[in-house]
Order: C-alpha cells, then sequence, then structure tokens
C-alpha cells in the first residue's frame, strides 16, 4: 500500500521523544487558521512511496535515531490508515518505536471497518501526539472549519486503549488564550488515564509568508505572535483543570 507523501525529514527534534524520522503525508480536511502547511491540505498531491522506501530512507541514519524513531504528521495521517499500518508493521518488525502526529478528525466510532483498521494501528503504535485546537465546540470551527466532537471523542478513544497519549495545544493571543476555555481543556484532559504529557505551544506567524507564496489568504494575518512568559502562565491554567479532574476522579 503506498502512502501519498509530501515530504521527508531526517532529523526532527520536536516530532516526539528523541530525535525523529518524520513522514509528512499528504491530505488533511482542517483548515486551521495558523497552519504552517497549507501546501499539506491538497488529498490527491504529494509523492507515492512504498513503506519499505520510507524504512530504507530511516536505516541509512539509524545511529541518529537511539531514543527516538519514526513520526507521522502532515497532513492527517489517518487518512491513510492502510498505509499507516503497513508502514507500522515494517516498523515494529524493526523495532522502531512508532508516533503519529495527528488531529483526529478523521476518526468516526460509528464507522466500524474504520475503527477496526485503526484498532489494528493502535497495536502497532507506541505514542499519539493528539493536536486539540480548542476546546469550544463552536470556536473551534471557527479556528478550523471543523467540528471538534470526534476529535474528543478519539481522545477518548485513545484512553480506553490505553495508547501513551500527548495532548499540543497551540495558544493564539485572542482566539485560544481565553483562561475559561484553557481550563475546560485541561479538565477534559485530566480525564484520560493515558494522558502522559502536555505540549503548550506558543503561535507564530512564521507560516504567514508561505500562504503570500501559495496565493492564498493569511486569516490570522496582524495577530501578534505568543508570548512566552505569558505562554507559562496559561500553561498552568490548563495544568490547573488538569489537577481538579484527577482530585475528582481519586
Amino acid at each position: 500500500m503506498q502512502g501519498r507523501i509530501h515530504s521527508l525529514e531526517s532529523f526532527g527534534t520536536v516530532d516526539g521523544p528523541g530525535v525523529r524520522f518524520v513522514v509528512f503525508v499528504q491530505g488533511c480536511p482542517m483548515r486551521c487558521a495558523y497552519c504552517h502547511n497549507p501546501d499539506t491540505w491538497e488529498m490527491n498531491g504529494g509523492t507515492l512511496m512504498e513503506p519499505a522506501y520510507i524504512i530504507e530512507q530511516y536505516e541509512r541514519n539509524i545511529s541518529f535515531y537511539k531514543g527516538g524513531g519514526i513520526t507521522v504528521t502532515g497532513g492527517e495521517p489517518l487518512m491513510q490508515l492502510d498505509f499507516m499500518i503497513d508502514l507500522f508493521t515494517l516498523a515494529k518488525e524493526k523495532n522502531i518505536h512508532t508516533c503519529i502526529d495527528t488531529s483526529g478528525i478523521a476518526f468516526n466510532p460509528s464507522n466500524e471497518a474504520l475503527i477496526a483498521k485503526l484498532d489494528h494501528l493502535m497495536t502497532l503504535t507506541d505514542l499519539v501526539m493528539l493536536d486539540i485546537k480548542h476546546i469550544d465546540p463552536d470556536k473551534h470551527k471557527d479556528l478550523t472549519a471543523q467540528p471538534n466532537d470526534n476529535i474528543l471523542k478519539f481522545a477518548q478513544y485513545l484512553s480506553q486503549r490505553n495508547v501513551d497519549t500527548w495532548i499540543r495545544h497551540v495558544v493564539v493571543p485572542g482566539i485560544t488564550d481565553d483562561d475559561k476555555y484553557l481550563y475546560d481543556l485541561g479538565y477534559f484532559i485530566g480525564g484520560l488515564s493515558s494522558l502522559k504529557a502536555l505540549d503548550v505551544l506558543p503561535y507564530h506567524t512564521m507560516g504567514e509568508s508561505k500562504y503570500e507564496k501559495l496565493g492564498l489568504e493569511y486569516k490570522l494575518k496582524g495577530v501578534p505572535a505568543m508570548n512566552k512568559d505569558i505562554l507559562l502562565e496559561k500553561k498552568k491554567i490548563i495544568l490547573d483543570g488538569v489537577k481538579a479532574r484527577r482530585a475528582e476522579n481519586n
């Protein structure tokens, strides 16, 4: 099963534990206003690649990946489940740590065929990094042009299957920095038994020039980059929500 691949990166350092070989898949239904890879949106673009070829590329620099592994990001990896299963099957045969960086948008609990494939994939997956863009359904739709109900159900699915999960959240001034919603986000993820880490990321404006080159409207034009000192305060609010939920559960 070939995958539609946007690009490969040999030395990723922010894509999971250790140094990672990063596979950027092509195709994503999300339209996040701050997405810095809008060139990965098109479903039928990219280059077709065999899983074996990707493993070969990984093994060319295998000595650098001690404590690391392979991360598949996007685009949206879960839009290509058959390819993901084949790739991670080969990876686990070689004892390679596997990670998926996903928005969760492809999850559909009523689709039995999809769930069967996802169940299989999860047996081959060591870590899922799940980006939760906004906890409020209406604001999530404004930000991404997609609902968040199945994304939150996917988070609970990972918890039920005991798949190690890192939650990622980008803090955008005036959009995702409201204290109430940050606390609500923390309260929600505090109920996930598989939660292993929380990455709170500052919004930056580096993607704006890419939109100009692609002839796309940048919806957040004029929004300043997130102040990293304030970011620490915002992360504490999320963690307060996590602690409150866990205290209730105990």
